[in-house]
C-alpha cells in the first residue's frame, strides 16, 4: 500500500497536476486505487468501455491499435506516464489495446472521480487540454525520423493568430481581381481585362493556400528523448533543429501583451548545443511545465544509469557476474514497409531536392546558395531562352493566322520559313546555357554531418574540389550578410575558422541558422567525446575501488600489526 505522502509526491511529478494546492492533491491521492498487472497482461482492449484514468507508478505499458487486421503501435509508456484520458473526455470506447510490458503498478482514478476533478479544476483542464491536443495531433501525423522506442509527449503548431496575420495581405490582394472583374463587366469589355482578373485571382488564391500550408508545416515536438523544431517550406527549405533532453539547461517563457491576453508566447529552451525557441505556441506555461517534467525525468534517469554503470564497472573488475538486463517486451511484428508511391518515385527521378536550399537526410544537412545567386548567374541565358521562345511563338502565330505568310514560302521546294528555323535553332544554345548555369549552381553544396563539415564545388562536366574539416577542429564561426540584396533576402556567407585557414559557406539562406547548425553539431560532437572520457574515468575509478576491495583485508591486517606495541 502506497502511503498518501508518497502518492502526493508522485502526483507532483506529473504536469497535469501542476498548480494544484496540497489539499486538492491530497483529495486526489485518497481517491486513487492501486492495481497490479503482470508482464504481458492486458489492462484493457480496444473497444472496451472507458471507465478509468490510469497513471503508471511502476513498470510500463505498450499501446497498440488494430486497423484492418494490422496492429499499429501507438506508444510505449513508462513510470510517471498516464493513459486512458481520451476515452473519458470524448465519452467513447477505447481506441487501442494496452498491455503491461513488465510487472506494473498503476494508480487508477474512476470515471466519476475523474469527471468531478475535471469539472472543478480549471488548471487541470488547461493542462490536460495541451496534452490531449498533442496526442490527437501526433496520431494524425507520421514522422519517419522517430526511433522505435521514441514517444511524442508534446506536439504543437504556432498559434492560429500567426496564420491570421500572414493572411492579411493575401486576403487584401483579392481586391485587385474583384476590381478587374467589375471593370470588365461594367466598363471595358476587353478580353485582356478578364484574363488579368482571372490570373490575379489565381495568384491571390495561391498566395492564401501557400500561407496556410506553410503555417501547417511547422511543428514543435517534445519526445521522451529530445526536443525538436521542425520547419518546412515546400520545395525550398527543410529543417529539423533538435537537442537531446539531457542537454537542456533551462526552460523559460516569453510573452507580449497580446500573448498574455490570447494565451500564446515563446517557449525558450536553452541547451548545451544552442537555443531552441518554440515560437508563438498556445498555452506556453503548460508547454513549459511539460518540457520540464520530461527533462527532470531524463536527469533522474541519467543519475540512476550512471550509478548502475559504476556498479557494473566495479563488478567487472572484481570478476563478479553482471546482472542480467530485463528482457524487452515482445513487440508486435513489424509490418512490411509501404511501397513508394508513384508520385514520390517520380519526384526522386526528377530530382526532388535539385532546387532546395536546405534539406536533410540522416545526420547530413545540405545547403545550397540562395536563389538570388542563381538569378544573377542565369539571367542572361534565361532572358535569351525566353526571348527566342516568344519570338518563335509569335512567328508561328503569324504564319497560322496571316494568309500572306506561308509555312513553306517557296512553292517549288519543301523549305520552312527562315525566321522560324532561325528562332528554333537559336533556342537550343540558350537553353543549354541555362541548364548549365542551373547545374553549376546546384552542384555547389555545403554539408554538415555529425563529424565534419564539407565544402563541395563541382563544375558540370568538369573538375570537382572538396574541402572538409572535423567538427572538433573548428575554432570559431561567424557570418556576414552583404549589401541590400543580402539583407533583403536574408542570405550571406558563414566563415568557419579551422586552424590557420577558413572555410566559407557562401551565399547560403539564413546564415545565422547555418551557423547555429554548425555550432550545435560541433558542441554535440564535443559532448560525445567528453562522454567517452567520462567512461574512461569511470573505468579508472572502478579499478581503484576494486583494487582496494581486493586488498582491504591485507590493509586491515597491516594496520593491526602497526598498532601492536613493540
Amino acid at each position: 500500500m502506497i502511503e498518501i505522502p508518497a502518492r502526493i509526491a508522485f502526483l507532483k511529478k506529473i504536469h497535469l497536476f501542476y498548480g494544484l494546492d496540497e489539499s486538492e492533491l491530497e483529495t486526489i491521492a485518497n481517491q486513487l486505487e492501486e492495481v497490479s498487472y503482470a508482464s504481458g497482461q492486458v489492462i484493457f482492449r480496444q473497444g472496451d468501455k472507458s471507465e478509468y484514468f490510469y497513471m503508471i507508478y511502476k513498470g510500463g505499458v505498450r499501446i497498440v491499435r488494430k486497423h484492418e487486421r494490422k496492429e499499429i503501435p501507438l506508444a510505449v509508456l513508462v513510470a510517471n506516464d498516464y493513459f486512458g484520458e481520451m476515452g473519458l473526455l470524448d465519452r467513447r470506447k477505447r481506441s487501442g489495446t494496452v498491455t503491461a510490458t513488465s510487472d506494473t503498478l498503476l494508480l487508477v482514478l474512476s470515471r466519476e472521480n475523474f469527471e468531478s476533478l475535471y469539472k472543478r479544476s480549471a488548471l487541470l483542464r488547461l493542462n490536460l487540454d495541451v496534452a490531449v491536443r498533442s496526442r490527437k495531433l501526433a496520431r494524425t501525423l507520421q514522422f519517419k525520423w522517430l526511433r522505435d522506442d521514441e514517444v511524442i509527449y508534446f506536439l504543437a503548431r504556432k498559434h492560429p493568430i500567426v496564420l491570421y496575420q500572414k493572411l492579411v495581405l493575401p486576403v487584401l490582394s483579392l481586391g485587385l481581381p474583384l476590381a478587374l472583374f467589375y471593370a470588365y463587366l461594367a466598363i471595358a469589355h476587353f478580353l485582356i481585362v478578364a484574363f488579368a482578373a482571372g490570373l490575379s485571382l489565381l495568384a491571390a488564391a495561391g498566395w492564401i493556400a501557400w500561407n496556410i500550408v506553410d503555417w501547417g508545416n511547422d511543428y514543435y515536438i517534445v519526445t521522451n528523448q529530445r526536443v525538436v523544431w521542425l520547419e518546412k517550406v515546400i520545395g525550398i527549405y527543410d529543417s529539423r533543429q533538435e537537442s537531446p533532453l539531457s542537454t537542456i539547461l533551462s526552460v523559460g517563457v516569453e510573452t507580449g501583451q497580446g500573448g498574455r491576453i490570447l494565451d500564446f508566447g515563446d517557449v525558450v529552451i536553452r541547451t548545451f548545443v544552442g537555443k531552441i525557441v518554440f515560437s508563438n505556441v498556445s498555452h506556453p506555461e503548460q508547454a513549459q511545465h511539460m518540457i520540464e517534467e520530461y527533462w527532470n525525468r531524463t536527469k533522474a534517469q541519467a543519475v540512476s544509469l550512471e550509478k548502475e554503470a559504476m556498479k557494473n564497472a566495479i563488478r567487472k573488475h572484481l570478476g563478479l557476474p553482471l546482472p542480467t538486463p530485463p528482457k524487452p517486451a515482445a513487440s508486435p511484428p513489424a509490418s512490411s514497409p509501404p511501397k513508394p508511391r508513384t508520385a514520390s518515385a517520380l519526384l526522386r527521378l526528377l530530382g526532388a531536392n535539385t532546387l532546395k536550399l536546405r534539406y536533410e537526410f540522416g545526420d547530413h544537412v545540405i545547403y545550397r546558395k540562395h536563389w538570388v545567386v542563381l538569378i544573377l548567374q542565369a539571367w542572361a541565358p534565361f532572358g535569351g531562352t525566353l526571348a527566342v521562345l516568344l519570338a518563335f511563338l509569335i512567328r508561328l502565330f503569324q504564319i497560322i493566322f496571316d494568309p500572306n505568310i506561308s509555312f513553306f514560302p517557296h512553292a517549288d521546294r519543301w523549305t520552312p520559313d527562315t525566321w522560324l528555323v532561325v528562332f528554333f535553332l537559336t533556342f537550343f544554345p540558350f537553353a543549354a546555357w541555362l541548364v548549365y548555369e542551373i547545374m553549376d549552381w546546384s552542384n555547389d553544396k555545403y554539408e554538415v554531418t555529425s563529424e565534419q563539415i564539407i565544402d563541395i564545388d563541382r563544375k558540370p562536366f568538369g573538375t570537382e574540389s572538396r574541402n572538409a574539416a572535423q567538427l572538433e577542429s573548428i575554432l570559431g564561426t561567424n557570418y556576414i550578410r552583404k549589401g541590400i540584396l543580402g539583407n533583403l533576402f536574408n542570405y550571406g556567407t558563414v566563415y568557419i575558422t579551422v586552424g590557420g585557414t577558413k572555410l566559407a559557406f557562401e551565399d547560403v539562406m539564413d546564415p545565422a541558422a547555418v551557423q547555429s547548425d554548425i555550432d550545435r553539431r560541433r558542441v554535440a560532437r564535443q559532448v560525445k567525446q567528453n562522454e567517452a572520457k567520462v567512461t574512461a574515468e569511470r573505468e579508472r575509478m572502478a579499478e581503484w575501488l576494486a583494487t582496494y576491495h581486493r586488498n582491504a583485508e591485507t590493509f586491515k591486517e597491516e594496520e593491526r600489526r602497526n598498532q601492536k606495541p613493540e
